[in-house]
């Protein structure tokens, strides 16, 4: 066993007598001078966050993208797991992001995301697979990024760090499909779906979305299904109008409610339950 460390030991000071002092404390001053270029760089709340009690702020996406191009390099991405379990509703992915420079691999990083995870569990998970892939392809982005000029001095990626930032992840990436879905866990309309609070009480999400205390995802995805919806309004009035009597038009009028946007008051058009975008 003596013998062992010993031998380790050797080999660890014949490796110190091959490396270039002077270069080393070059390269580290630089490495730092970089640190710093970053931190000045760099927008709190857009490329990086600070959560409180944590050490370090944390890297998010436009962060990592600014940092690789400081450094001219470009990103490969590759899924090296993807679970796709339509029976039982899990969807899994995990991404690798190798950095190259000039064609040269420099560093890699991977990321996973599966429908399991705690932000997830209110959703449908068969309507966000896509959204999943997303997530991991970040992560691994940030990941790589991070070991760039040992930047994990100064950002961190750590996983309960980032509890906070996970719904950030999601509202980035929200379709009005997954808005509609997503479901309430509190109030009189707690077990719902938004788009079922949409078609049964849209005063309340009107109401809702005002709150200090309402999440940001929900405040999110309930304006995301209200301007889908005012789009949906907008392409619909710019189609050519279908010929019709005065009979006619009347008996629309009495037979079907015109939906109207609580956010705008301009003219609205009318969009049957079943043609929702979400």
């Amino acid at each position: 066993m003596a013998e062992h460390a010993l031998a380790q030991q050797n080999a660890s000071l014949s490796l110190i007598d091959t490396v270039d002092i002077g270069a080393v404390q070059t390269t580290l001053a630089k490495i730092e001078q970089f640190q710093k270029v970053v931190q000045n760089t760099l927008k709190e709340n857009h490329d990086y966050g600070i959560i409180p009690g944590t050490d370090k702020p944390t890297l998010l996406k436009p962060g990592a993208e600014k940092i690789q191009m400081l450094f001219g390099v470009t990103s490969e991405y590759e899924v090296t797991e993807r679970i796709q379990d339509y029976d039982k509703g899990f969807f899994a992915f995990t991404v690798r992001c190798t950095i190259f420079k000039n064609g040269m691999k420099i560093t890699e990083g991977v990321g996973h995301c599966n429908t399991r995870e705690k932000k997830y569990v209110n959703q449908d998970p068969y309507t966000l697979a896509n959204t999943c892939l997303k997530m991991a392809k970040k992560r691994a982005q940030i990941d790589a990024t991070l070991t760039i000029a040992s930047l994990s001095e100064v950002f961190t990626q750590d996983m309960e760090d980032l509890q906070d930032y996970l719904q950030t992840e999601q509202i980035e990436t929200m379709t009005p499909e997954e808005a509609g879905a997503t479901k309430l866990t509190f109030g009189k309309f707690k077990g719902k779906t938004l788009k079922e609070i949409y078609l049964s009480d849209k005063s309340y999400l009107q109401w809702l979305v005002k709150q200090d205390r309402t999440k940001p995802v929900i405040k999110k995805a309930i304006n995301i299904m209200f301007e889908a919806v005012e789009h949906q309004k907008q392409e619909r009035a710019q189609q050519p109008k279908e010929q019709s009597t005065p009979v006619q038009n009347e008996a629309n009028k009495t037979d079907k409610q015109e939906e109207q946007n609580p956010f705008d008051d301009a003219e609205p058009v009318e969009i049957n339950d079943d043609e929702f975008p979400f």
